[in-house]
């Protein structure tokens, strides 16, 4: 809305452009950015901790078992007495500084419905005179799925293209190892970890000289960082010799997997649409099932993906999930569906708020235009 106000002030003096819903489009993407960088100050200013700052303040200062005064605040938050669908958001707000719209992108939430689940969760803290006690050491690691959780998606927010993301992916890895090294007898902690060094060791392959974002599959495994493999496989190792296998521990497995081609020179798909069903059934969610489907497409099975692709689209979550729509436009690229690709590859291009990867789109786009 606030664009199409933008066209109707500068259309009539500067002429309308060559593509007028390419226009759209940008300022639109511009505009989300500029309000996500604005949030983020307001975050800061914010007084959204006076609730329970001075109580997570002072257990973590009472707190000498936990080496780190964030992951004590964050076992703190992680009280059973709040709701379970609100444990992990506070920590990101509480703990780590995350706004309810970043939030609520990682959770596939509105900024709003985020916001009132925190708002939520904050009343019933002080209604119900919940104490920000760090729990004892025997107690940890029935606190520990929220833990990771937030580490984890603080590690997802690092990915993005803005000032700082890449220091905060790397804080999650920090985080992740104090929790290995607290709880050397829990698997999935290693599990995370191994996940985070997988992925973190392919970070300078996924732009090339020019800037330009590199796909996976065309990624330089040369330019791959041996040593965080190294390290990521040996914890996998551990963690799956630990005890029952969790979430982490397959979604590390499945980037083994997609790292196995610095050996075999080949990316092992099979073995990732396995994983997929394994982890499908361990934690079941829409994102699963959408990187399955592109698993499904690299072995052929483009049919099938797209099928599921279609029984997604009732989902109203994927109408503004970028890797929905990136994953809709290469399956019906594959299959000689080319409008209903360009058409998906608009709406990406659209939500795409990293300018190395809104340029690939765009190239993947006039490829089955031409």
């Amino acid at each position: 809305m606030r664009s199409r106000r933008l066209s109707s002030r500068l259309w009539p003096v500067d002429g309308v452009p060559d593509n007028p819903d390419a226009w759209l489009l940008t300022i639109a993407r511009r505009r989300k950015l500029d309000d996500w960088r604005r949030d983020k100050v307001k975050a800061k200013s914010a007084d959204h901790l006076a609730l329970i700052a001075e109580e997570l303040s002072t257990a973590a200062e009472m707190e000498e078992e936990i080496a780190d005064r964030r992951l004590a605040l964050m076992f703190a938050c992680a009280h059973p007495g709040i709701d379970v669908s609100a444990r992990t958001p506070l920590i990101l707000q509480t703990v780590l500084g995350l706004t309810a719209a970043d939030i609520g992108a990682r959770f596939l939430v509105s900024p709003g419905a985020m916001g009132q689940r925190l708002v939520r969760a904050k009343a019933r803290i002080r209604d119900e005179k919940i104490p920000f006690l760090v729990p004892e050491k025997e107690e940890l690691s029935h606190r520990l799925p929220p833990v990771l959780a937030s580490i984890y998606a603080a590690y997802t927010s690092g990915w993005m293209d803005i000032d700082g993301a890449e220091a905060l992916g790397q804080e999650a890895i920090w985080l992740a190892s104090v929790v290995v090294s607290l709880l050397p007898q829990e698997p999935e902690p290693k599990g995370l970890l191994a996940l985070m060094l997988y992925t973190e060791a392919r970070r300078s392959s996924r732009r090339g000289p020019d800037g330009a974002f590199v796909p996976l599959d065309s990624q330089d495994v040369g330019l791959w960082d041996r040593k965080q493999l190294r390290l990521a496989e040996g914890l996998l190792r551990e963690a799956n010799a630990n005890g029952p296998t969790g979430r982490y521990q397959i979604e590390a497995a499945i980037q083994s997997a997609h790292v196995a081609r610095r050996l075999s020179g080949i990316s092992n798909w099979q073995a990732v649409v396995s994983l997929y069903d394994v982890l499908g059934r361990i934690a079941p969610s829409p994102v699963v099932t959408l990187n399955r489907c592109v698993a499904l497409m690299r072995i052929g099975q483009v049919d099938a993906a797209l099928d599921d692709i279609h029984a997604l689209a009732r989902d109203p979550r994927m109408a503004d999930y970028l890797p929905y729509w990136t994953a809709r436009a290469q399956i019906c690229a594959d299959l000689g569906r080319h409008v209903e690709a360009a058409e998906a590859f608009t709406i990406a291009i659209g939500l795409c708020w990293s300018e190395a990867e809104r340029r690939h789109l765009e190239g993947q786009r006039s490829k089955i235009l031409c």
